[in-house]
């Protein structure tokens, strides 16, 4: 069986990523019965959503600072990572309502995934390393489904009780890691030996060129998992308008997320022949003008702008791979894990106030909310602009 998996590891790696996070936003997809169920609102949402974050930022900073990624074989840390977190979200169940500790399970959900998306990109590069940018577009593909996914499990499951999409989200992260624990390091990258020193995993800070980068990367941060937030209540008010259930909302929230998985295989192809860069800069121009012109919009056909939700879906997410492909072709071969790892920290410690701003002023702005998104697109094409046209990765 260990043969098969090495003859395939690029499917074994993304599949596994896509049963490891679908931890992330597990609590997302089954909220509208557990916030009826206990009474929270929109706010602790909000707040839960954060601590995930909180923790997986806290979880990549440990990991780049003190070089783990590169001293330890990724895959036991993608194994562990994967079984310990199905365990800190199984144990919300009991915790759901109950803060601080809510609070505290689901930052100990986010340090688990610090060991999984980072590890996994090192993975993708280990294993594949020619065409980075379409290999690690199927990653994050799964990344994407994975956030997806319990929207779809809620949906499956509508009157069932909503513990059961958590438990199945957390059979899925054991199943995971166990997949990745059997196909092993892959053999394309040098392996660490002893410890690093601390600054060995913000060594690539030092590089401009990785900093240009990091920078389009932090844009699209900005803007991705604050629009993943809103996804939910913007389709609530569509909806609403339409006269429709609100049991639609988990299978439209999967189909607006879970359509990005095309947008980063279709961006991963387009890289082999146009280059990461050139589709990182399409991507975040579109995704950009739905942030400027789609509250503007708010008035016409429910339908059609459900429509244009899922058109977004697409672009959000598809120059995401593209800005891990271009970092890890610039960062220190020695310190891959680790610059990823610094990248993904910052990137995501980004998305605390674009998630905080947003979903705290729903209520107040509604639609118009979307507009705080679209800073992050114009950041981000702002620091490509400043990369160097001659480096390419894909």
């Amino acid at each position: 069986m260990i043969d098969l998996l090495r003859r395939y590891p690029l499917p074994v790696i993304v599949l596994a990523q896509l049963f490891g996070t679908s931890l992330w936003f597990s609590i997302n997809g089954v909220w509208l019965s557990l916030a009826g169920e206990l009474g929270l609102t929109e706010s602790d949402l909000g707040r839960l959503t954060l601590a995930v974050q909180a923790g997986f930022i806290a979880g990549t900073l440990t990991i780049a600072v003190t070089g783990l990624a590169d001293r330890f074989g990724a895959s036991r840390i993608f194994a562990l990572s994967s079984l310990l977190g199905a365990l800190v979200n199984g144990g919300f169940i009991f915790a759901a309502g109950a803060p601080p500790l809510d609070f505290l399970l689901r930052f100990a959900t986010g340090l688990c995934l610090a060991g999984i998306y980072p590890l996994g990109m090192k993975m993708v590069i280990a294993w594949t390393p020619k065409y980075a940018g379409a290999a690690l577009a199927w990653l994050v593909g799964m990344l994407t489904l994975g956030t997806a996914l319990p929207h779809l499990m809620r949906g499956a499951t509508l009157g069932m009780p909503w513990e059961w999409p958590l438990m199945a989200a957390s059979c899925l992260a054991v199943a995971g890691g166990l997949l990745v624990f059997l196909l092993g390091d892959g053999p394309h990258l040098p392996r660490s030996s002893g410890r690093l020193p601390l600054s060995q995993g913000l060594a690539a800070l030092r590089i401009p060129r990785f900093r240009a980068v990091a920078g389009g990367y932090f844009g699209h941060m900005w803007e991705l998992y604050a629009f993943w937030t809103l996804t939910p209540l913007l389709i609530g008010r569509e909806l609403q308008r339409m006269g429709q259930s609100d049991a639609l909302i988990p299978w439209l929230s999967f189909a607006v997320i879970g359509i990005g998985a095309a947008g980063c295989v279709g961006g991963g192809r387009l890289s082999r022949t146009r280059g990461s860069e050139w589709v990182a800069r399409r991507a975040l121009m579109v995704s950009g003008a739905f942030c400027l012109v789609y509250p503007w919009l708010n008035g016409l056909s429910p339908a059609l702008l459900i429509v244009l939700l899922i058109v977004w879906g697409i672009a959000v997410v598809a120059d995401s791979p593209q800005f891990s492909a271009l970092a890890s072709a610039t960062a220190p071969r020695e310190s891959v894990g680790s610059s990823l790892a610094v990248m993904n920290a910052v990137g995501f410690g980004l998305t605390l106030p674009a998630i905080w701003l947003t979903s705290g002023l729903w209520g107040q702005l509604n639609v118009w909310v979307v507009l705080l998104l679209f800073p992050g697109p114009v950041l981000g094409l702002w620091a490509l602009s400043r990369a160097r046209p001659e480096v390419q990765a894909g």
